[in-house]
């Protein structure tokens, strides 16, 4: 970070490029002080507004959690019912929109100007986008998608007294064949963790990065929206589209913690008979959030960087491991297999209108692009930071494909472990299982079940740290007005309201489906901004020199 105290430690263009000419400083809204021995430097609107209503939405579902649990299904329902040809058109723009910049001279300009050169190498790179991205997603639904997928298909389709599909296969399954339904199943898995996720992921990157590495405005959501608001982007235009960044990225990870603390409790019941239910997870998420504030406070090369790179490199050898440990030949013959399935039925599972499968449609895919939407800010904001130097080709390329071909083999190999488990051994135990539990129980068929199963717990809980220390490191630069280098103090507050939202959405009547709800209902009104984002990209694109 450059000690300019003008850039508030964005570091400024290197080479040719355009910087947009604005009065408004970094800050310059801001409310500095002290109270007692603890300093902030907050951005008023953004903080007071994100800050109090968040602390207001804890005592709320803490007082009355039955009718907390009531609103958040009827939220839930209402918008994945009404909006699902919404989401699903919005992502498929997307990654059209990705694609286009690629094969466009847009591709060869240089984030952060000309001259600049890359802050991390590719593996490093690499691995804290990863993590960051989707590692409790990963470990939660590694076994249980493709094998809740591949079940639905098999079982073939069903519909009720109205007429309506009343099963959750993906389009028209695929009833009493096997192969079939392992290849429709892997297609709509792969569908949900692959080119989609990270090109919502890949455009609010590109924005941050662009607006502010190349044009010299501030790291936050607001500052992508200049082009078409020009200075009323510093005005209640842009405190209106940061708060939201602010919500959508909180219950965004308050969803991914709730996931983690309830696949780690299983875990830990399944090797050492801990108890399972509210108080375990409460103390997880407690326990680990501590952890998390030690990273938060080392910042971002001493926590955040180093835990992703330990983390990555379990989750190779996990990976690893169950390939040579489980049927070899099958999957990796079944990797090349699925992504041709992928491709086949891509389009159709793309179709955003005239659904017939609307229980996938609308309970999978739907609850998965507002959960990668929610995400975007905090996942997109962290990759721009850690992206300075790679031009907008190799951003994109790499954001897609890197990370898409990563998961599509982490599936391939948990899920593909744990259908031939069905198919080939008759084991079923991991299929009738809940939905944290089916990790333990597939690895339970393989060798040294009770390491690999530690391992899987200890990975959960650091893709947890990663993920509520990169989300508090990005809160709190919004709510800050775009400085990175506030006070500690504020990032560890960010942390621990995070663990707040996800403890008391568990223990709302709800459980697991409060947390969906909210995300899936902070993910609707962020899809348009991410819309009008592409735009805004467009338009600062065209003013760099290529």
């Amino acid at each position: 970070m450059t000690d300019d105290p003008d850039n508030q430690g964005i570091p400024a263009p290197e080479g040719a490029t355009e910087i947009i000419e604005t009065d408004y400083t970094i800050g310059q809204d801001n409310v500095e002080g002290t109270l007692g021995p603890i300093g902030f430097d907050i951005h008023n609107p953004v903080f007071m507004i994100s800050g109090i209503t968040i602390v207001a939405f804890v005592f709320y579902t803490l007082a009355l959690p039955e009718q907390a649990g009531d609103v958040f299904s009827w939220l839930f329902a209402q918008v994945t019912q009404g909006f699902d040809w919404f989401f699903l058109g919005a992502a498929n723009i997307f990654v059209l929109f990705c694609l286009f910049l690629v094969v466009t001279p847009w591709g060869s300009v240089r984030l952060g100007g000309a001259e600049a050169t890359p802050d991390y190498s590719y593996i490093g790179w690499f691995a804290m986008l990863f993590a960051a991205g989707m590692g409790i997603g990963l470990m939660f639904y590694g076994v249980s998608e493709p094998m809740s997928h591949f079940s639905t298909s098999l079982g073939g389709v069903s519909v009720g007294e109205d007429g309506v599909r009343t099963d959750w296969a993906p389009l028209g399954a695929a009833a009493g064949d096997q192969e079939a339904a392992i290849r429709l199943g892997m297609a709509a898995t792969i569908f949900h963790w692959g080119l989609h996720p990270w090109a919502i992921y890949a455009v609010v990157a590109l924005a941050l990065a662009l607006f502010s590495f190349n044009k010299g405005l501030p790291l936050t959501i607001r500052s992508a929206f200049y082009p078409i608001l020009g200075d009323r982007v510093w005005g209640w235009w842009g405190h209106v589209i940061d708060t939201l960044a602010v919500f959508a990225t909180l219950f965004g990870l308050a969803t991914s913690l709730g996931f983690g603390a309830t696949q780690a409790n299983a875990g830990l019941n399944h090797l050492f008979g801990i108890p399972i239910g509210n108080t375990t997870e409460v103390i997880l998420i407690s326990v680990i959030t501590a952890v998390a504030l030690i990273s938060v406070v080392r910042g971002l090369d001493g926590g955040v960087k180093i835990l992703s790179e330990i983390n990555m490199g379990l989750a190779f050898l996990l990976l690893a491991f169950t390939l040579i440990a489980g049927p070899t030949i099958a999957i990796m013959t079944g990797f090349a297999d699925y992504l041709m399935s992928y491709i086949q039925n891509l389009t159709a599972l793309s179709n955003p209108v005239g659904r017939e499968d609307v229980n996938f449609s609308q309970g999978w895919t739907s609850f998965y692009w507002a959960w990668w939407i929610s995400w975007s800010p905090f996942v997109g904001m962290f990759i721009a930071r850690v992206s300075r130097g790679r031009t907008v080709r190799e951003f994109v390329i790499c954001v897609l494909l890197i990370p898409s071909l990563v998961s599509v083999l982490w599936m391939s190999v948990f899920g593909g472990v744990a259908i031939q488990q069905v198919v080939q051994d008759g084991y079923t135990a991991a299929q009738d299982a809940d939905l944290p539990l089916q990790l333990f129980l597939m690895l339970e068929e393989l060798p040294l079940a009770s390491i690999t199963s530690f391992i899987g717990i200890i990975l959960v809980i650091v893709f947890f740290v990663t993920s509520s220390d990169s989300g508090s490191l990005v809160i709190d630069t919004i709510t800050a007005g775009g400085k990175v280098d506030a006070p500690v103090p504020q990032r560890v507050f960010w942390c621990i309201f995070e663990g707040a939202v996800a403890i008391v959405l568990l223990l709302s009547a709800g459980g697991l489906a409060s947390l969906q709800s909210m995300v899936i209902s902070t993910g609707l009104p962020f899809t348009i901004v991410l819309l009008i984002m592409c735009w805004c990209i467009l338009r600062g694109l065209m003013s760099e020199k290529r």
